[in-house]
């Protein structure tokens, strides 16, 4: 398998969906919002963006299945699965604030293998392949070289349907406001992995997502030199609901405070 060829491709697949759905934001109408569960929203240009990635991906590699947010193909594959999202910030997207990516991994047996982040409104497509460095639009990136814990910024996303342990998160929130320069929401864990692999922040932790949320960013970070585990330190981050990624140099002491609060 010729990943980094594999890579260019899908970069291009990604790079044509997201003009279309440019295009279609541009009429785009808040009536047409359906509702999927609480405060979970789907637009028909979530469900065409899927259509055209998976029937593009499809023809790039057959023999794939598929983990997609909007179920467009069931089909699992013994070898290969994609792992999508089609527009990751979609209440950014309802709104009009230009902060939501495509998402795409390629998940081999158990190994993620392939990474791309496109985001959208800026065209900064950022992405990685097994065995190499990182990229935003053709520049190797990497993550932060940040030491100190009090000048790190953090990214993260708060809770919008699993409120079981929204204490614990508020507390743990407030304990990074008084330790850290900052922390941000940008209402995507797409491009706030983005960000943490081209070192705009240090960190990113969120509990509650999904693989077509994680995978693509997961794996940028990897190859970006940081470091990507669940919260109990280990490697369930795409499958497992909980997330933390940063620079490496960071990572004993988010993960120390991250389980200070969720025990």
């Amino acid at each position: 398998m010729n990943y980094e060829q594999l890579c260019a491709q899908v970069n291009k697949l990604s790079k044509s969906v997201g003009e279309r759905i440019l295009l279609e934001r541009q009429n785009f109408d808040t009536n047409e919002v359906e509702i999927k569960g609480l405060h979970n929203y789907v637009t028909h240009v979530d469900k065409l963006s899927e259509e055209l990635l998976v029937k593009g991906l499809s023809n790039l590699l057959p023999e794939a299945g598929f983990i997609a947010e909007e179920g467009t193909s069931t089909k699992v594959g013994e070898r290969f699965n994609w792992i999508i999202d089609p527009i990751d910030g979609t209440t950014n997207f309802i709104h009009g604030i230009p902060m939501f990516a495509i998402s795409i991994a390629l998940e081999e047996k158990d190994e993620l293998v392939l990474g791309m982040v496109l985001e959208v409104s800026g065209n900064e497509q950022f992405y990685a392949w097994k065995g190499s460095k990182a990229y935003l639009n053709g520049t190797e990136i990497s993550v932060s070289k940040q030491k100190d814990h009090h000048l790190s910024l953090l990214a993260t996303g708060f809770p919008y349907h699993d409120y079981n342990e929204v204490d614990e998160y508020l507390d743990l929130l407030k304990h990074f406001m008084k330790t850290t320069s900052g922390l941000r929401r940008l209402g995507s864990a797409a491009i706030d992995l983005a960000y943490v692999a081209c070192g705009r922040v240090e960190g990113f932790y969120e509990y509650g997502l999904n693989p077509w949320d994680v995978a693509g960013g997961a794996f940028i970070v990897q190859q970006a030199g940081g470091t990507v585990s669940d919260w109990k330190g280990g490697s369930d981050f795409v499958h497992g609901k909980t997330i933390l990624a940063d620079n490496s140099e960071l990572h004993n002491e988010y993960l120390s405070s991250i389980q200070q609060y969720f025990k």
